[in-house]
Parts: structure tokens; sequence; C-alpha cells
């Protein structure tokens, strides 16, 4: 059984991710924008990274189940959102760890933190598309 695919939800679910794409790019500058300035370099995955997460978590929004747990897509978001940003320009890491520490071991593992991310809201988009065939459709209704 396929999910309850109404137009608002899919309506929805572009809107997270085409929404989720422009602002964490934004934030992260990934492009060159007026309000945030990027202290080290973007490499080539980051944008496609982005890309993957912002469909996932699109799609996890057309397909989420009510009352369901959120936290996979979530962590994956957040992880994701790490992954691509700058380490330098992120004040809650550069607090945590000092910019040092980050420049040193955070920003060769920065990108495998982005990718895992995106396996996250993998599982989950997997996890909530199973769980919507074993559920009756009127239950499915968003």
């Amino acid at each position: 059984m396929t999910p309850n695919l109404s137009l608002s939800r899919i309506l929805k679910g572009l809107a997270v991710a085409l929404g989720s794409f422009v602002a964490l790019g934004t934030v992260a500058a990934l492009w060159e924008n007026p309000i945030f300035i990027r202290m080290t370099p973007a490499g080539g995955w980051e944008i496609a990274l982005l890309a993957m997460l912002s469909l996932l978590l699109g799609v996890y929004v057309v397909i989420r189940r009510p009352f369901c747990s959120i936290k996979t897509a979530g962590v994956g978001g957040v992880l994701g959102f790490i992954g691509v940003a700058c380490p330098v320009c992120n004040k809650v890491l550069l607090l945590l760890f000092g910019g040092d520490l980050l420049l040193t071991y955070f920003e060769p593992v920065r990108v495998y933190v982005a990718a895992a991310g995106v396996l996250l809201a993998v599982w989950a988009v997997a996890r909530e598309w199973a769980g919507t065939k074993q559920e009756p459709a009127e239950n499915a209704a968003f």
C-alpha cells in the first residue's frame, strides 16, 4: 500500500526541500551572499550533499506518518548541516572545541559527517515508507 499523497502534502514536501536547500546553503555560505561569508573554502561535495539532504527531508515530510518520531530525520538534518557548514563560522562548534581543533581534526572529516547525515535521512525515509505500507490508507492521512 502506498502512502496517501495529497496535493497539500506534496506541496509541503516541496516547500521543505526548497526551503531547507536555500536556507541551509545560504547560512553555510555555499554560494556568495551578502549575509554570510565562509572562512574556509567549500569543497565539491557540499552542494550535492545539501541537495540530497534537502530532497530527502522533503520526501520525509510527504510520507511522514502522524504521531511518529522524527528524531532520525532531525539528527540527519543536523549532521548534514554541520557537515556542509564552515567549521570556523559555526560558533557552537568553535566555542566547544576551538579553532585549531576544528581545523585539524574536524575539517578533514566534515564531508563524511554530511554524508552520515544524508544516510540517516535515507534511513528515516525508508523506515517511514515501510511504515506507510503497513498501515491502512485511512490511518495514513496527514
